[in-house]
C-alpha cells in the first residue's frame, strides 16, 4: 500500500467501531489509496502528514460507512404503488406483474435513484438481488459504491432474465467473467426463497456459487407461512430444509430469518452463516420480529438491511438502526434489549460479516476507506452527551455531509460528485408513466 497520506479528514469525533469501540474526540483520519493509513488524534495526524490535503469537517461525527445488506435497490420504481399488504399478496397481485414488464433501462434507472438515495444518507455499501442485475451492476460502478450483486432466480420460467434454467446459468457465468476481480463489486449467486425453488434448482445454485468464486444468498424464513408451505411439501422447516440441500456455509447469508426456533439457530451457528434484520420491512409487511438477541447468543452474525424500498419504503441506513433499536425493546418488552451500540454494530461490523468482506465496517489502519461525516450541528443531534445514542436514537440520515467509497467522495455538502442528479431527478418521472400502464 502506498505509505503517503494523500487526504486526512479531521472532525470533532471518530467512530472508529473497531474492537474496543473507541471514539476520539477531535479526531482524523488519514486514506492513502482507497485505504486507511491511520487513525488518531487531530493534532498528532497533522504532525505526521504535514503535506496531505487537508478536509475540515468541522462539528461532525466520522464514522464507518453504512452497510445495507440486503435490498432490492431498482424497486425504488415502485416505492409507494402497493402498500398495506401481506406479503403473498402484495407480491403476487401487484408486485409480480408490474415487474413482469420491467425493461434493462427501467432496472438501470431504479438502480440509479436508489443509489441516490442510500449515498445522501450515508450507506457505503449494499447487497442487492434482482432480475435484470447487468443493469445494476452498471449503475453501482459508473456510481462508485461498494456492492454484493445478484440476478434472482425462482423455478418459473420463462422469467424477466432468461428462458430457461440454463440461460440463467449462463448470464450468470458470464456476469462472474465480466465482474471478476473488480475492487469494489463481487457476485452473488442469489436464488429467490425455498418457496419459490425447488431443490434441485438450490443444489445448482449452490454448486454454481462454488464454481465462481461468488457468494451465496437468499430470502429464508421470512413468514409463518414460509414455514407451513416447507413443512407441508418437504417435512422440515425452512431452515432445517436448507441444511440438508448444504445450503448453510460460510459464505451462505440468509436474508429476514423472522421465524427460527432454537434448534434453527444452532445450524445457522454451525453453518457459519450470516442473517441479514430487516426490521422496517418485516414490521410493514407484518412478517414478524427477527430473534436477533437470540442469534447473538449463538454467535451468528446479524447485519441489517432495508430491503426494498416498495416494501420499507426507504433506504435510509439511520432510520434502519432507530427502527431495530425500538423493535427489539417493545417486542421483548425489554429496555436493554439492542441498545444503541448493537444497533451500530449491525450497520457497520454485522454488515461486513454479511458481505463477508472483513475490510469494511471499522475505521482501522489497512481497512477500506469507505466513512461518512455526519452534520452535529442540527438541533437533533445536540447536545452529545453520547455521540453513539445521538446517531441511533436522534439522527435522521439527513445529516450526513460526506460519503466516500473506496478513497473517493461521491458526496459533500450537499452535491453528489458521480451522478447528475437534477437529470436523474427529471427521469425518475418515468417510474409514474410506467407502473399505471
Amino acid at each position: 500500500m502506498n505509505k503517503v497520506c494523500d487526504s486526512l479528514y479531521t472532525a470533532a469525533y471518530v467512530i472508529t467501531q473497531n474492537d474496543a469501540r473507541d471514539v476520539i474526540e477531535n479526531g482524523a483520519i488519514a486514506v492513502s489509496g482507497n485505504r486507511i493509513l491511520c487513525v488518531g488524534h487531530t493534532d498528532i495526524l497533522e504532525i505526521l502528514y504535514p503535506e496531505a490535503r487537508r478536509v475540515d469537517l468541522g462539528n461532525a461525527a466520522i464514522m464507518p460507512g453504512l452497510i445495507n445488506a440486503h435490498t432490492h435497490i431498482p424497486m425504488s420504481l415502485l416505492r409507494g404503488y402497493s402498500d398495506d399488504k401481506a406479503l403473498m399478496d402484495w407480491l403476487t397481485q401487484d408486485i409480480f406483474p408490474r415487474e413482469a414488464t420491467l425493461t434493462p433501462e427501467l432496472v438501470e434507472l431504479g438502480s440509479r435513484f436508489s443509489l441516490a438515495e442510500m449515498i445522501r444518507s450515508g450507506t457505503t455499501a449494499f447487497y442487492d438481488m434482482y432480475m435484470l442485475e447487468d443493469s445494476v451492476f452498471k449503475a453501482a460502478d459508473d456510481m462508485g459504491m461498494r456492492a454484493v450483486l445478484g440476478e434472482s432466480v425462482t423455478q418459473y420460467f420463462p422469467s424477466l432474465s432468461c428462458k430457461d434454467k440454463e440461460a440463467y446459468f449462463e448470464l450468470v457465468r458470464a456476469q462472474a467473467d465480466a465482474w471478476r476481480n473488480h475492487p469494489r463489486i463481487r457476485q452473488a449467486v442469489v436464488p429467490h426463497a425455498p418457496y419459490t425453488t425447488n431443490p434441485e434448482l438450490l443444489k445448482e445454485c449452490y454448486a454454481l456459487a462454488e464454481e465462481n468464486g461468488a457468494l451465496f444468498g437468499m430470502h429464508l424464513a421470512e413468514t409463518e407461512n414460509e414455514t407451513a408451505t416447507c413443512l407441508k411439501e418437504f417435512g422440515m422447516r425452512p431452515i432445517p430444509y436448507c441444511q440438508s440441500l448444504g445450503l448453510l456455509q460460510p459464505g451462505s447469508t440468509f436474508f429476514h430469518v423472522v421465524h427460527a426456533d432454537a434448534a434453527d439457530l444452532e445450524l445457522l451457528a454451525e453453518g457459519r452463516c450470516a442473517v441479514v434484520h430487516n426490521p422496517s420491512s418485516n414490521m410493514k409487511l407484518a412478517s414478524g420480529v427477527a430473534p436477533i438477541g437470540a442469534m447473538h447468543k449463538y454467535n451468528i452474525p446479524v447485519a441489517l438491511g432495508t430491503d426494498g424500498p416498495a416494501s420499507n419504503n426507504a433506504q435510509n441506513m439511520v432510520r434502519e438502526m432507530y427502527m431495530a433499536g425500538l423493535l427489539q425493546k417493545v417486542h421483548q418488552a425489554e429496555p436493554t434489549a439492542c441498545p444503541a451500540q448493537m444497533a451500530l454494530d449491525l450497520a457497520t461490523r454485522g454488515g461486513s460479516a454479511a458481505l463477508h468482506d472483513p475490510h469494511i465496517g471499522t475505521l482501522e489502519p489497512g481497512m477500506k476507506a469507505d466513512f461518512i461525516a455526519l452534520d452535529l450541528s442540527a438541533p437533533n443531534m445536540q447536545p452529545v452527551h453520547n455521540i453513539v445514542s445521538n446517531i441511533v436514537y436522534a439522527a435522521t440520515g439527513a445529516e450526513n455531509k460526506l460519503t466516500v467509497v473506496d478513497g473517493k467522495e461521491l458526496y459533500r455538502d450537499g452535491k453528489f460528485l458521480t451522478c447528475d442528479y437534477e437529470a436523474l431527478y427529471t427521469e425518475i418521472q418515468q417510474a409514474r408513466a410506467w407502473a399505471r400502464r
